[in-house]
């Protein structure tokens, strides 16, 4: 057996970090794939959980040998998602989760095709989203309208993905997602096909 991916994208305030985080918690042989930068690690930082912190050259170097998903050059940092710890990951049989915006969605897509599971997650409407926002007590009221406008633009985006869930009822949701991940670790492409073939047949 191969591991598998899953991507889960959704407007902010969606609920879905919450539900990564459970899901984590109650699933075993699960990497959550975080970024990689070249920028200093700050205090309470740490290797691993916030970030994979490599040098500037090492980051050009994996650049160039094409071992980057998706990268950027931001305040002379470099920050992008490396495809190394995703690979090994992948070796060692583990589902790879990621929380990428549809964007990023798009361009894992183009990589690694129907290997890929995707979930979108939303709220049941744009008043609750936005009441969720304001509850949470954390942004202003201009990126409050920022994070509404972009959640419209994500949701034309919903028929590129192979479920999607709406989030009412947070449990139900959590078993939803979960029994999504489980059955992605069933797919034939986590399969090594002509390995398991061979092995049957003999």
């Amino acid at each position: 057996m191969r591991g598998g991916m899953l991507i889960i994208s959704g407007p902010s305030g969606s609920g879905k970090s919450s539900l990564m985080s459970e899901m984590l918690n109650s699933m075993d042989d699960i990497y959550f794939s975080i970024s990689t930068t070249t920028r200093e690690k700050r205090d309470g930082e740490s290797e691993g959980k916030d970030y994979n912190y490599i040098s500037k050259e090492e980051f050009e170097s994996d650049i160039a040998e094409g071992l980057f998903l998706e990268w950027a050059k931001v305040h002379d940092n470099y920050y992008g998602t490396s495809l190394k710890p995703i690979l090994k990951a992948l070796n060692d049989g583990k589902l790879v989760l990621f929380d990428i915006d549809v964007q990023g969605h798009k361009i894992a897509r183009e990589k690694f095709g129907d290997a890929i599971t995707s979930v979108f997650i939303t709220t049941p409407n744009q008043k609750e989203l936005r009441e969720r926002l304001l509850k949470r007590g954390t942004d202003s009221a201009e990126v409050i309208e920022k994070r509404i406008n972009n959640a419209v633009s994500e949701m034309t985006r919903i028929r590129e993905y192979d479920y999607v869930l709406i989030n009412d009822d947070f449990e139900k949701t959590l078993e939803n997602l979960t029994s999504i991940a489980i059955s992605s670790r069933c797919r034939v492409h986590s399969i090594n096909t002509e390995e398991f073939i061979s092995s049957w047949v003999s």
